[in-house]
């Protein structure tokens, strides 16, 4: 594991003593190649120009922005007192989580002064994400709460009464000012933003903007004065282009970081995402499989599971593709005990050593108590997930029972996991997967549940449906439905909705446009289409004819029977922006 950051007090938010409590990490084989491929490298000359000072205080996935930097040549040392700051010959902030309990942290720790102190001396400075808005005098979110107060402005929430989804997840474009400097070459690429939460420019914090972006409103997208940077995008995210930009920080003299191609960025681009359904086969390996209507299993004598390629090699395969995201979903995940997936976390590990798109990792996350009696949260399994090098958490079961519980109750506990894990990580860090059915009904009148008119009759010639919710795999269905599911999650903190299909799946016949019509336009969040992509037309029909903000497939993928790229250039010849 890595190195913990400096120590934190026990009146510290419970995420800090998370971070402290790895699992051990045995050898794993089996999962495909675990060797890093520097494809470039920006590296020092001296043994102090090759080292990074990280101030890692505890919150979400900051192994990426460290297999980041070793990529690139660097090696770290990590934040463990106020004076490791001051010492820094370049410093990386890599904020993620909340602000309040980011800045709870630092001002505990005298990490404040400290960080004010060495930017006032105006030393080498990149603050990331949360490490931008940080800079600020204050924030709205769960305050008003102060800020250090370096860089006029308050940092408010985007405004989704405009139709514009919050979060603001996904590949958006820049706007460069002319002295941008580790921004230089990247004005017509996409970079990877992931927040709720902004800083507007104004007379009073004209001078530090280096870039913009355009998101219903235009805000802050970066910070310059001197050698102090900061950015809301993530560039350990954000691709070869991400690559560059941290390249041009760690070495600004070098001229060996790899400049990335042209581009044609002007707006939010949709997203095409690869999954990989991950579970042990017959032989105890960590295979990908891809289901026919979620059985993944072959219709042969020996009905072993279907086999597709291991999970490490395929992910780094669809990164070099262009794919936008990777999403790995544990699909036996429900039955056993998660942090007990040992395995699984290691496929984290080493898919984020060189793969540098967000990772989301799905499966299994809910409060657990082992054969031992050790109880695990929901929370703690998230945090090792988050700390083996996801971004993001998807969550299916368990949000269907917390949704059925709300609607109930009409009251929130605070004690669910969505809820639990967007209030230490944010909302943007929480996926809720549906995996509904469809069942036709003659009458919308007959149930109280969302119906809708499909496009499709029945097999005797229903002209309606509603979409049950299941649980376990498919397997059990629940007595709420998708439409139901979607508008309570939202309220329970789940920033993003991928939207499977059961009926669907494995067909290779389209997405189901209905339910992600129907889903899509009721919630303000983000909404994944899944389940049924055939062709490269399927994915610019699902855009065209709905609200979807991004289009994830599988077995297309798996069985090269449609490249990543193939999709992404019809999209483009049907006018629809994309991450090329």
């Amino acid at each position: 594991m890595e190195a913990p950051p400096f120590a934190y007090s026990a009146s510290t938010s419970s995420l800090f003593s998370l971070r402290n409590k790895p699992l051990s990490s045995p050898t794993i084989t089996h999962l495909g190649n675990t060797k890093p491929s520097k494809s470039f490298s920006v590296g020092a000359s001296s043994s102090r120009d090759s080292v990074v000072t990280l101030l890692d205080y505890g919150a979400g996935n900051v192994r990426s922005v460290r297999n980041a930097i070793r990529f690139l040549g660097f090696d770290i040392k990590d934040v463990q007192t106020p004076q490791d700051i001051l010492n820094a010959s370049r410093l990386v902030f890599p904020g993620v989580g909340a602000f309040a309990a980011a800045m709870e942290v630092l001002s505990k720790t005298g990490m404040d002064e400290a960080l004010c102190s060495y930017i006032d001396k105006d030393r080498p400075f990149l603050g990331i994400c949360l490490g931008l808005q940080l800079l600020f005098e204050s924030s709205e979110e769960n305050g008003p709460v102060k800020g250090l107060g370096l860089v006029p402005g308050t940092v408010g929430r985007f405004d989704s009464s405009n139709g514009f989804r919050v979060p603001h997840i996904g590949w958006n474009a820049l706007q460069i000012t002319e002295d941008s400097g580790i921004l230089d070459d990247v004005g017509n690429h996409h970079v990877y933003f992931v927040h709720s939460y902004r800083a507007m420019p104004s007379d009073d914090n004209n001078e530090w903007i280096s870039s913009t972006c355009d998101y219903g409103d235009k805000f802050i997208a970066s910070i310059r004065r001197g050698n102090v940077n900061a950015v809301q995008f993530h560039p350990e995210k954000s691709g070869d282009v991400g690559l560059s930009i941290l390249g041009r920080f760690l070495n600004p003299k070098s001229n060996m970081a790899k400049k990335p191609g042209e581009g044609k960025a002007s707006k939010l681009a949709k997203r095409v995402i690869a999954c990989l359904d991950v579970r042990t086969n017959d032989k105890g390996d960590l295979v990908v499989t891809k289901g026919d209507q979620y059985d993944v299993r072959e219709h042969t004598k020996e009905n072993e599971v279907r086999n597709l390629g291991k999970p490490v090699d395929l992910a780094g395969q669809y990164y070099k593709d262009g794919a936008d995201e990777v999403s790995f979903l544990n699909i036996t995940g429900f039955r056993d005990f998660p942090l007990g997936d040992l395995p699984m976390l290691q496929v984290l590990r080493y898919t984020s050593e060189n793969v540098f798109v967000p990772l989301t990792v799905g499966g299994g996350i809910r409060d657990f108590t082992d054969s031992t009696g050790r109880y695990y949260s929901s929370l703690e399994v998230a945090s090792e997930y988050f700390r083996s090098g996801a971004d993001k958490i998807s969550i299916g079961s368990d949000a269907v029972y917390a949704a059925e519980e709300y609607l109930k109750a009409g009251v929130k506990t605070g004690k669910t996991s969505l809820e639990q894990i967007s209030r230490v990580y944010g909302n943007q860090a929480v996926v809720v997967s549906i995996d509904p059915r469809r069942v036709y009904v003659k009458d919308p009148n007959d149930l109280q549940l969302k119906t809708i008119r499909v496009s499709s009759p029945g097999p005797n010639g229903e002209e309606y449906a509603w979409y049950q919710c299941t649980v376990n795999g498919g397997r059990e269905g629940r007595p709420i439905g998708a439409y139901e599911l979607a508008k309570a999650v939202e309220e329970l903190g789940a920033g993003e909705i991928l939207l499977n299909c059961i009926d669907c799946d494995g067909q290779g016949k389209g997405f189901d446009v209905d339910l992600i019509k129907l889903i899509s336009d009721a919630v303000s969040i983000p909404v994944i289409a899944s389940s049924g992509a055939g062709a490269p037309e399927h994915f610019s029909e699902v855009f065209y004819k709905t609200n979807a903000s991004a289009a994830l497939a599988a077995g297309i993928f798996h069985r090269k029977e449609v490249p990543i790229q193939s999709v992404k250039e019809h999209l483009l010849k049907e006018g629809i922006e994309v991450r090329i």
